[in-house]
């Protein structure tokens, strides 16, 4: 990826790479806010962190608990989601993950030694107690929450709105492929798609996500596995499709899109996007690629 970028910084948080770029100069101060606010929605949203808030709440499954407000925004929204796509985006797999053989981070050293059990469907989201005037969310037995790419999207959309508000007028912060841009008229910033070779465009003001079982997998016996699940099954999605570029106004919202799409395979994911009304591009297992929408050759703006 290039772009006109005169400062910024890269380094690695909630399991990824993110990349923060603005096109002028910029306080230090700014974007090293920046990296205090990914670092610190990982250490309270990744269940991968013994500590972390996320993983003290699954541990009470079953109990009423007080949240805070971080967490409570980021189980509304995930909720939302799952309401919005019937439960194929589905925020409590987090048990199923761990029977799939996703029990720890790919950015610790690897001491999984990964036996897939048997899968159950999700849905139990669906009995998921939020009280949003007490701030307190009740899980049920047994489940477990995972945020993954919804909290990631989300910490994208927060970090351009700290940089909007400290006088960035035009940046873009880029999270394992899941981005967000805004300029001030500009041209915009000339992005690559990871999983999509040769897919090139200029991201002006909106959002990119991209979901793809390219990333994040494993082998058992004979079997490839990979982090997303389908949650009629509780296993690995085989849908048919590799990967899902989604453009939207919000990174949330386009990761929320893109992994819904994937999921539901080359036809009922193009009819989701048509129906959102959401540019996308995906590719098939069997090699074919299918635009969605206004997919742009060059430019996305939201």
């Amino acid at each position: 990826m290039t772009n006109l970028t005169t400062s910024g910084t890269t380094f690695r948080a909630m399991g990824t790479e993110i990349a923060v770029r603005v096109g002028h100069e910029t306080p230090a101060a700014l974007v090293a806010e920046v990296r205090d606010l990914f670092e610190h929605w990982e250490a309270v949203l990744s269940r991968f962190l013994p500590d972390s808030e996320l993983s003290r709440i699954n541990a009470a499954a079953g109990t009423t608990v007080r949240v805070s407000p971080l967490v409570h925004r980021v189980i509304c929204e995930a909720l939302r989601a799952a309401r919005a796509t019937d439960g194929v985006f589905d925020p409590a797999l987090g048990k199923q993950l761990v029977a799939a053989g996703y029990a720890q981070s790919f950015d610790l050293p690897s001491t999984t030694q990964f036996r897939v059990s048997s899968p159950r469907p999700g849905g139990a989201w669906r009995d998921i107690e939020v009280d949003d005037a007490a701030q307190t969310i009740r899980v049920p037995r047994g489940v477990a929450l995972d945020f993954g790419g919804i909290a990631k999207g989300m910490a994208v959309d927060a970090a351009i709105a700290v940089l909007n508000a400290g006088g960035a007028t035009s940046a873009l912060v880029n999270a394992g492929g899941d981005m967000r841009a805004i300029t001030a008229g500009e041209a915009g910033w000339p992005v690559g798609l990871t999983d999509a070779p040769g897919q090139f465009l200029m991201l002006v003001d909106g959002a990119v996500a991209t979901s793809s079982t390219a990333r994040r997998r494993w082998r058992v016996g004979s079997e490839d596995q990979h982090h997303l699940l389908a949650p009629r099954t509780g296993g690995p999605s085989r849908s048919g499709v590799w990967s899902v570029s989604v453009a939207a106004a919000s990174c949330a919202h386009a990761e929320v899109a893109a992994k819904t799409a994937l999921i539901l395979g080359p036809v009922g994911g193009a009819r989701f996007l048509e129906r959102l009304g959401f540019a996308g591009l995906m590719s098939g297992t069997d090699g074919t690629t299918i635009r969605i929408g206004q997919w742009p050759s060059q430019e996305i703006a939201q």
